[in-house]
């Protein structure tokens, strides 16, 4: 039996952070009931990527909403709130990450919440928490990371600042959400009490750059320093840093700077020393091994590499990835089956339990396919 079975979580929530702490809830055995709205639902129902579409509603949706359940109801009309209470007096968990004030609005926030069910765990994710000067800021991925430094950290120094390739702030911020969430649970078990947790996306992205920040303040308030050639990491010396070879990339991590001059046959190496010295002209070093291993291939780096533990990788697409038995062996992908019978393939959860992976059948939910049984189960 998975740790959650019997839980019951009443989600609100849209787009990509709230639903991924919700999903990661389901996949651990609790039941979602995912709220939305008349005709359109989850925004994120329409938000398509790179055009493509499954069973007529976008592939993103259909990855954050595998394994729930979907109820129409108009927050708005008073018969539909009523059946929103009554969700809510047999619910152990309800989650939302509305702008502060809709919830209050509604008569839904936590204080609301509390009269209808005094232990139920209440978990909302704001952009910007409920102070300050960018309280009513939209709270997108984008630009929490454009305000709080992070694109400053990824690409070369020439090229400006760069954003990561994934929505990593929402991710976070579902993920801080969910493990909050599982231990006001836990403590509910233990002492009979509910929980109001709130996490921002402001706070999350600020938290994942722990490292850095705690950098930036020990180094006098100096700013971080990419290095104009294979940047990878604002703090790390060279040889740190993805390099072009003669058919493809290879990732080098942490490595003596003498030692890869002698085992790569790379004399113009010979007179930079590790240390500061690596980090003080990390750009000469990194051009001259950029240069260098433009002559050879991927392979031909990497038998050499990896027989002296230097610490480097080939550098995979998801074609080449997913052909490997290094992913093969995961076992990282599962079918999933909509209401309709529509069938398609997604990742897992990526947690395992007593050694067993946790996978699921059950795939997204059509908007309002499940209300009619949850109407019944309410009132028969």
């Amino acid at each position: 039996m998975l740790p959650l079975a019997g839980y019951t979580v009443i989600d609100f929530s849209q787009f990509l952070s709230g639903p991924l702490a919700s999903l990661r809830l389901a996949d651990l055995g609790a039941r979602v009931i995912k709220i939305e709205k008349p005709e359109t639902g989850d925004i994120c129902r329409q938000l398509y990527t790179s055009d493509t579409i499954l069973n007529g509603t976008s592939t993103v949706f259909h990855a954050i909403n595998r394994n729930k359940e979907s109820i129409v109801l108009d927050l708005k009309s008073e018969s539909d709130k009523q059946i929103i209470h009554d969700l809510i007096a047999r619910a152990d968990v309800v989650l939302h990450n509305f702008r502060p004030g809709v919830m209050e609005r509604l008569g839904f926030d936590y204080a609301g919440v509390r009269e209808i069910n005094p232990t139920v765990i209440y978990g909302e994710i704001s952009g910007y928490g409920k102070e300050g000067p960018w309280v009513k800021r939209p709270g997108q991925d984008l630009l929490l990371q454009s305000l709080t430094g992070m694109t400053w950290l990824s690409g070369d120094a020439n090229n400006g600042p760069v954003a990561m390739g994934l929505s990593v702030v929402d991710m976070f911020a579902g993920s801080n959400l969910c493990s909050a969430v599982l231990a006001c649970l836990y403590r509910r078990a233990m002492q009979g009490i509910g929980a109001h947790v709130h996490v921002s996306m402001l706070d999350s992205a600020v938290d994942i750059q722990f490292e850095a920040v705690t950098t930036y303040f020990r180094d006098g308030k100096l700013l971080p320093q990419r290095s104009e050639v294979s940047n990878a990491h604002a703090y790390l010396a060279a040889p740190y840093g993805v390099y072009r070879t003669q058919d493809g990339f290879l990732a080098l991590a942490m490595g003596s700077i003498p030692f890869l001059s002698k085992l790569l046959n790379c004399k113009s190496l010979e007179g930079f020393a590790d240390g500061e010295q690596a980090f003080r002209e990390r750009d000469n070093i990194k051009a001259i091994l950029a240069e260098h291993l433009t002559t050879a291939g991927t392979g031909h780096w990497l038998e050499i590499l990896e027989a002296a533990d230097i610490w480097c990788a080939d550098v995979l697409d998801w074609r080449r990835l997913t052909e490997h038995n290094a992913f093969k062996i995961l076992d990282m992908l599962q079918q999933v089956t909509m209401g309709d019978g529509f069938r398609y393939e997604t990742t897992r959860c990526p947690i395992r339990i007593d050694g067993e992976r946790l996978t699921a059948t059950k795939g997204s939910p059509k908007l309002g396919e499940h209300t009619a049984k949850i109407l019944e189960e309410l009132y028969g």
